[in-house]
């Protein structure tokens, strides 16, 4: 029997936390990973987007460790670069429907092998990277592929609190948050 890691997120493997030891970087997506997926226009050329405060609080911790995220995205918004600014997140690759070459670019802009690197996404798009980095995950309302082939599953869905989540648990594997979610 796999053991688990009792943690505020309910039991994780063990091996889970094995996997993230090793790594440095989350890339997230954004639609659907850091928002509900919603895109809501006006009449005009508006565009809005709902992000989540308790994920851009988990970033901003994670990124106070020492640990580090980027963003690839295959829409592009001002609207995204203005929250990433908020939660200190400076490296945001937008417009990317292939998001191979971004991960490449990250690699080289981090030193940084793919094994070191984490990603969360929640649809095919996100599908490339899934398959090159050493730690993938998925919102609970991923795409039914994406939730096959993740690393992990995690408990929140999308722009509720699943960025959060595995910066929470990153930062348990690294010892810098105890798994009951409180500081160290």
């Amino acid at each position: 029997m796999m053991e688990k890691i009792d943690t505020c997120y309910g039991p994780i493997d063990a091996a889970i936390f094995e996997k993230l030891k090793n790594i440095e970087l989350i890339i997230f997506d954004v639609d659907g990973t850091l928002t509900d997926a919603g895109v809501y226009l006006d009449a005009k050329d508006g565009e809005y987007k709902k992000f989540n405060t308790k994920d851009g609080l988990g970033i901003m911790n994670l990124l106070k460790s020492g640990l580090k995220a980027a963003v690839i995205t295959g829409r592009t918004s001002p609207l995204t670069v203005r929250r990433m600014k908020e939660v200190h997140i400076d490296y945001i690759l937008q417009g990317q429907l292939d998001k191979r070459p971004a991960l490449d670019k990250l690699c080289n802009d981090f030193n940084l092998t793919p094994d070191k690197i984490a990603v969360i996404g929640d649809d095919l798009n996100d599908l490339p990277l899934f398959q090159r980095v050493g730690f993938s995950a998925c919102p609970k309302d991923a795409h039914s592929y994406i939730q096959k082939i993740a690393s992990i599953v995690l408990h929140r869905d999308g722009g509720h609190g699943a960025g959060r989540e595995l910066c929470d648990l990153l930062m348990m594997a690294h010892g810098l948050l105890n798994t009951d979610g409180g500081p160290k």
